[in-house]
């Protein structure tokens, strides 16, 4: 059964913050808000965690997890970046975007793709993610909390503990944090390429 914990939106209290932290410390698999929808989250050597990731949301091995950092200075530990991508990403976070790019050493083998070696990083601009993120001191591995077969992401916390009860350990629930997924740019080839067009404002990248 998962715990509920009722999170304020705009000053996150410490004591529950760090209780949902403990969480994911001790393994746990959390639905937590950002800044674009719910995600799934859970600790970066989590290899159950993950494993539970992609059973609930019926991924392959060739899905993009997402590394959830805090700032730029924990991203740059976990992929390649060059000059040009640097201001390019730089300037765009934080906020609803998630990009792929090619991942260090950092990265546990089963986060990457298959073949390229890449992996997805986003800094979100979400006050209640940013204060567990802070608490955690690493990234989060998440995936949006898109279940299969239906066409939206899951908003209500209530919901989400009320249909996912069975197979989480944590539901963070900050109120609504809107409908739309990040947009998706991949930075691993020559020129920057979209992969998925939502809540991130694209001009700059095409």
């Amino acid at each position: 059964m998962a715990r509920y914990f009722d999170v304020h939106p705009d000053n996150p209290q410490p004591r529950i913050i760090s209780a949902v932290a403990d969480t994911i410390r001790s393994g746990g698999l959390v639905a937590y808000p950002t800044d674009s929808c719910y995600a799934l989250g859970c600790g970066l050597g989590n290899r159950d965690g993950i494993d539970r990731i992609r059973s609930v949301r019926h991924l392959d091995d060739r899905h993009h997890f997402t590394l959830v950092c805090q700032n730029f200075a924990q991203l740059g530990q976990f992929v390649q970046i060059d000059n040009d991508v640097f201001r390019a990403v730089k300037a765009a976070t934080p906020g609803s975007y998630t990009f792929i790019l090619p991942a260090t050493k950092e990265v546990p083998r089963q986060l990457l793709h298959p073949k390229k070696r890449t992996v997805g990083v986003r800094i979100p601009d979400h006050v209640v993610t940013q204060a567990l993120l802070a608490d955690l001191g690493e990234p989060l591995v998440s995936s949006t909390l898109l279940l299969p077969d239906e066409a939206e992401p899951l908003t209500q916390g209530w919901e989400i503990k009320e249909r996912l009860d069975h197979v989480l350990d944590a539901v963070v629930d900050s109120g609504d944090c809107g409908t739309e997924p990040t947009s998706v740019i991949d930075f691993s080839g020559d020129e920057p390429e979209v992969l998925r067009r939502g809540a991130g404002d694209l001009a700059r990248f095409e």
